[in-house]
């Protein structure tokens, strides 16, 4: 018999529960329904699955909540991180950006088609099982010389020039800003790690996804968007009055070259 992947759905609308079984069934998953989040909780714990997919709107306790418990729980069990998708109906960007920076592994909103949405799964199964345990880290041709956001870190952190507010240590895959450490996802860290290797170097949307995300052809402009918002959001809680990303319509992004190095 062969094994089929274990695919937790935490999802209270019984209409989208179907579909959803329905189709990962067919595509050779064993999709595991849950109706609330209590009873998804307890799922986890009888037998961690491969993928979990979490709608936001469940009756008895927020999907984001029910993220942050499933994360605990996992952390507690041991062994390897257990991706997870939201679903939601809700169309707010901040729902969205919310998703994002808890460090979900994508964000789908209804009305979707689930086959994308199984087409997705299968993506970010490959990636997990690509950095799994034992599993080399994954890594791609650089583009200019700049290298992809899991190829191996150099033995030490690389100088920082006196003119830059940015002190990036690869090694503990950590950025402080004018002194201050910034808590990032593993793509915001990717992707300001990128800008701040290259000051006044443009990257497109499609670079910065090939570099930073694990499978670009299954990401999205917008995708690359919302981090850069929710980076800049946490730059200027630290510095108000500077502006360290700029956007080049239509292009890309970029960091200033001529930031202060400091706010005196």
């Amino acid at each position: 018999m062969s094994f089929k992947p274990r695919i937790l759905i935490a999802e209270d609308e019984s209409g989208i529960a179907d579909t959803l079984q329905y189709v990962l069934s067919s595509d050779g998953f064993q999709p595991i329904w849950c109706a609330t989040a209590e009873e998804a909780i307890a799922q986890f714990a009888q037998e961690r699955p491969a993928l979990a997919i979490l709608d936001i709107g469940l009756p008895d306790l927020n999907g984001f909540e029910l993220f942050k418990r499933l994360q605990a729980l996992n952390q507690s069990m041991g062994g390897p991180e257990v991706p997870m998708v939201f679903l939601t109906a809700r169309s707010d960007e901040i729902d969205r950006v919310v998703g994002l920076e808890l460090g979900a592994d994508d964000y789908i909103a209804k009305p979707f088609s689930p086959r994308e949405l199984v087409a997705r799964v299968r993506t970010i199964l490959r990636r997990s099982a690509r950095n799994g345990p034992g599993s080399p880290p994954a890594t791609a041709a650089p583009i200019h010389g700049v290298p992809h956001q899991n190829a191996p870190a150099p033995p030490s952190a690389a100088p920082q020039t006196p003119a830059t507010p940015f002190a990036l240590d690869s090694e503990r895959m950590q950025i402080r800003y004018y002194g201050r450490l910034l808590e990032l996802s593993r793509y915001e860290y990717g992707l300001l790690k990128l800008l701040v290797q290259r000051p006044g170097r443009v990257f497109t949307r499609d670079e910065l996804l090939e570099l930073v995300w694990d499978d670009a052809s299954d990401s999205f402009d917008r995708t690359v968007d919302a981090h850069i918002k929710t980076l800049r959001a946490k730059l200027k809680t630290i510095a108000p009055e500077v502006e360290p990303i700029r956007t080049l319509r239509g292009t890309g992004y970029a960091l200033h070259e001529d930031l202060p190095a400091s706010r005196e």
